[in-house]
């Protein structure tokens, strides 16, 4: 699928750095980036998911030893 980015002067100058600085596109740049925001986006809904029902599993015992 075909896309048009648009830049402006920054974001183009940070786009080219990279590319020269890691030997990549920059259209490799931005693809990179967006799968990697992706991949940290999902593993933040895991650990909200995972810690809600760890909090829902053990409230009892976090109770009693809020107590103690």
């Amino acid at each position: 699928m075909a896309m048009t980015l648009r830049t402006d002067a920054q974001l183009d100058q940070a786009l080219r750095a990279l590319a020269d600085a890691e030997g990549i596109s920059r259209q490799e740049v931005v693809r990179r980036a967006v799968l990697e925001r992706l991949a940290r986006s999902s593993h933040h809904a895991d650990v909200e998911s995972s810690t809600a029902a760890m909090l829902d599993q053990w409230s009892d015992v976090l109770e009693r030893l809020k107590h103690t």
